[in-house]
């Protein structure tokens, strides 16, 4: 089938880049949040993304103005729903909240409508029956969107092959790079390597090895990146990483997600929030001194 309209449930840092994406590719967006404030701060950081794109060459500034237009932000989850071809749920790494909303989706979405998750490291099979429809129902997890292009398309035991075709081809028009994860596995293909990244940063920093920039520094001299595993964790979301590694039952993630949590008490979730190891919007590793 030709998928037209695209229903995303939550405008937090990726759902509504997920939404710019599909507004920029031509399709008919509802962008849905149970907050106001939170689809507003979702059209300001679109509003934000545009203006780079604009400078960068990649759009011009006659085509921002329809691309918003086709991004309907609601507050009522049956409007959001109505006629959508495909749903892509954005909301907080949380099994039991998920299956709530999966129930409640179930039960409002139109009988042809995909279903599919961007849950970062929870599997599509813990919430599939709550969506009535398990052969519907998939994983499709991006990633940054606009930076970082990979999207991964995981089905649970009980998808319908079919969709992971229609998901392929929907990734490329998204201007996406799909990668098929053959077996479901908590953080897909990319998530998992990044863990084992992330999980070496908090034993060295929880067992005071070295200093968080000194951390950095070692990363990014050694491969050439723009950040290191702390302005990594930023990015991410503070938040994001506790409820992952709270998760985990070895105690060197319990140390580090208790570490995490001192930092998320204070309101510091990473550049979403201005600070976290870093402040924002010029953290300390873009300057041109921070490797010398």
């Amino acid at each position: 089938m030709t998928l037209q309209k695209i229903c995303i449930l939550g405008a937090g840092t990726l759902g509504s880049r997920v939404a710019l994406q599909a507004a920029i590719s031509g399709f008919t967006v509802t962008l849905f949040d149970l907050r106001q404030a939170s689809l507003d701060s979702a059209n300001l950081t679109m509003q934000k993304i545009l203006r780079q794109l604009v400078r960068a060459g990649n759009l011009s500034d006659s085509e921002v103005s329809g691309i918003l237009q086709r991004v309907q932000p609601t507050l009522d989850l049956s409007e959001a729903l109505k006629g959508a071809d495909l749903v892509n749920e954005s909301v907080t790494e949380d099994v039991s909240i998920k299956k709530a909303l999966w129930t409640e989706v179930g039960q409002l979405a139109d009988s042809h409508t995909w279903l599919t998750t961007n849950t970062s490291y929870l599997l599509p099979s813990q919430f599939a029956e709550e969506t009535g429809s398990p052969s519907r129902f998939c994983a499709f997890h991006f990633h940054d969107v606009f930076y970082s292009r990979v999207v991964d398309i995981m089905p649970h035991p009980g998808t319908d092959p079919a969709l992971i075709g229609i998901l392929e081809e929907l990734g490329r028009k998204l201007n996406q790079v799909p990668v098929i994860v053959r077996k479901e596995n908590p953080g897909y293909l990319f998530n998992t390597m990044l863990m084992a990244l992330l999980g070496a940063a908090g034993k060295l920093i929880t067992r005071e090895v070295g200093s968080i920039e000194d951390i950095d520094k070692s990363w990014m001299v050694n491969f050439h990146m723009p950040m290191g595993p702390f302005g990594i964790l930023d990015s991410i979301g503070l938040d994001t990483a506790w409820h992952v590694t709270h998760k985990m039952p070895d105690s060197a993630s319990q140390d580090f997600a208790a570490h995490l949590k001192t930092y998320i008490d204070q309101g510091k979730l990473g550049e979403k929030t201005g600070e976290g190891f870093y402040t924002y919007p010029n953290p300390r590793y873009r300057e041109a001194d921070f490797i010398r």
